[in-house]
């Protein structure tokens, strides 16, 4: 073989070489956002890792709705097992709140009064971390559930949506006093929202986040017509279109209902869907 062949054998050879290794890495990348996702575990008030593949494009992660592309992927990791969405959590709020206590850099001075009415925990003190499993494609169900006294629902923020109860009865003024701007307090082992978080939504459309019956929950406002929704069943859902999808789905509001003359609840319904679990 003259030196002239040789080196054109070799340089044919490298560009093979080259090919495959592209086309391995570009397998692995689009493989990324199955069941599995990097930095999932979390523990106190650091999550591990950095990797967002199962939140970070903008259908919200290989076939999952595009609302959960809101999620902070710094707090939450969301990815789909079978027919369930699962959204893993550290249950930590991504916002300003006294309730972080002095020193930390979220802390946030209370308003004039709140120590009075505040829980006596602070965030770092819990490890809120917990798992929900939704429906990925949720339906109406037969029979409305009433919700539970925890858990009801994950918010965009990554801490717990509750509903309005509080201990054995409805909030009281007392307690609801001792929310903070953002409408949560901590009790009985996380932080979790009652009323209009204000760090999310304030008298708007926002995505708040989703239910453990897999429907989504909106601010006061509705983006199908840019007002307060006039069609509002008990459980303050209706179908329409949002911002996330042109076609028309169901899904929850916050109501525009005053609750002791300044708040706005969350959830006071019983779940449309079939819940799914919070582990």
């Amino acid at each position: 073989m003259t030196t002239t062949s040789l080196i054109r054998s070799l340089t044919a050879a490298a560009a093979v070489l080259v090919a495959g290794c592209d086309s391995s890495s570009s397998d692995t990348m689009s493989g990324a956002t199955g069941t599995e996702t990097a930095g999932s575990e979390t523990s106190g008030s650091e999550t591990s890792g950095s990797d967002t593949s199962s939140t970070d494009t903008s259908d919200g992660g290989e076939g999952l709705h595009p609302a959960f592309a809101e999620f902070d992927v710094d707090n939450t990791d969301i990815y789909l097992d079978g027919d369930e969405v699962v959204l893993e959590t550290n249950g930590l709020p991504n916002h300003t709140s006294p309730y972080w206590g002095s020193g930390h850099e979220l802390y946030e001075e209370p308003v004039e009064g709140w120590e009075d009415n505040a829980t006596p925990s602070l965030i770092p003190g819990y490890d809120g971390s917990f798992t929900l499993r939704v429906p990925g494609d949720p339906e109406i169900a037969d029979t409305a559930t009433e919700t539970p006294l925890d858990v009801i629902g994950l918010s965009v923020s990554g801490a717990a949506i509750f509903n309005e109860q509080e201990g054995m009865g409805i909030l009281t003024e007392g307690v609801a006093a001792g929310l903070d701007y953002s409408g949560g307090h901590i009790g009985p082992s996380r932080y979790h929202y009652h009323t209009e978080p204000k760090a999310i939504t304030n008298d708007d459309d926002t995505l708040v986040g989703v239910l453990t019956d897999g429907f989504f929950i909106y601010g006061r406002k509705c983006a199908s017509t840019g007002d307060y929704p006039d069609d509002l069943d008990a459980a303050g859902g209706h179908t329409s279109t949002t911002q996330h999808t042109d076609t028309p789905e169901y899904h929850y509001h916050i109501e525009n209902i005053l609750f002791l003359d300044s708040y706005y609840i969350i959830f006071d319904g019983d779940f449309q869907g079939s819940p799914g679990t919070v582990q």
